[in-house]
């Protein structure tokens, strides 16, 4: 049997190269504040690959995806083991734009830092008089650029955006950043109405793009999973204050409330951090994992 080793590694996922194809591995690593954390939050992959595959074959008819199965079966003989099952992802290479495609669709986080200081987020003006986590008028694209792992992101406004793919893609700079913004807001827009008729907000997301063999956008990476989103409940939802959220903001909380730590969470925080990565995925898919 052929071993592989990932060509990749990011905090959670692993990239593994399998010829024509590639193999996504979301671990069930956690990260928070940029350090990965000793603890297992087991089953964490499997609900981060399961809602992506949930959420690209509901957008199929917006824009194509990189994913070909979530079946090992479907994968080369090393990936039938145990650690690989319901984690991993079989995906068409893409060569990825090197853009990060957020959507705001309510003012939370670093938007609601900006806006208070100037009435803008990345450069956009907002209507006066907006309180914390309220939903905007229209959801909005703050693109930023994709920094190498040790970076930061910077954020960058479309017009930006449009010169910086120029740069790398010549005579298809303002075509692909039209694309890409295009395309985040029409996916936001219909998985954000779906979400709410299953009692979930989504504050806001980050989709990824690359262009496949025929140089056609389509979208890549993960989609809509609660390391890449904010969802909120809804039924706690309430303009003003920062929401409760179903992701890993538990985990942050208890960090930054036990600073002196190891980077180790007791038991039972990730026992709740789980439940809320699972409570999150049953609504929004209506299935058991």
């Amino acid at each position: 049997m052929k071993e592989y080793s990932p060509v990749k590694e990011g905090k959670v996922r692993e990239i593994y190269d399998v010829g024509d194809n590639l193999i996504l591995v979301a671990t069930d690593r956690i990260s928070c504040f940029d350090v990965i954390l000793h603890n297992i939050v087991t089953k964490k992959g499997t609900v981060l690959t399961q809602m992506s595959k949930f959420w690209f074959d509901f957008t199929k008819d917006i824009v194509k995806n990189h994913m070909i199965s979530v079946d090992v079966k479907d994968m080369p003989e090393y990936f039938r083991q145990d650690k690989f099952n319901g984690n991993s992802m079989l995906c068409k290479k893409l060569t990825m734009l090197p853009v990060e495609c957020i959507v705001r669709g309510y003012i939370t986080g670093s938007g609601w830092k900006s806006y208070q200081e100037n009435q803008t987020v990345c450069g956009i003006k907002l209507p006066a008089g907006l309180k914390e986590s309220e939903k905007l008028p229209e959801p909005i694209y703050t693109p930023s650029t994709k920094a190498e792992i040790g970076d930061h992101d910077e954020n960058i406004s479309y017009e930006q955006s449009v010169d910086y793919l120029e740069k790398r893609f010549p005579g298809k700079g303002k075509e692909y950043a039209t694309k890409l913004r295009d395309i985040s807001i029409a996916l936001y827009k219909k998985c954000a109405e779906y979400a709410l008729t299953k009692g979930i907000i989504i504050a806001d997301t980050k989709f990824e793009f690359g262009l496949d063999e025929n140089g056609e956008v389509v979208v890549g990476d993960e989609m809509l999973t609660p390391d890449s989103s904010r969802f909120w409940p809804l039924d706690q939802y309430e303009v003003g204050h920062g929401e409760p959220s179903y992701d890993k903001q538990f985990a942050r909380d208890w960090l930054k409330a036990n600073p002196h730590d190891d980077w180790t969470l007791p038991q039972d925080v990730v026992d709740k951090t789980i439940s809320i990565y699972l409570e999150g995925y049953e609504k929004l898919t209506g299935r058991k994992l």
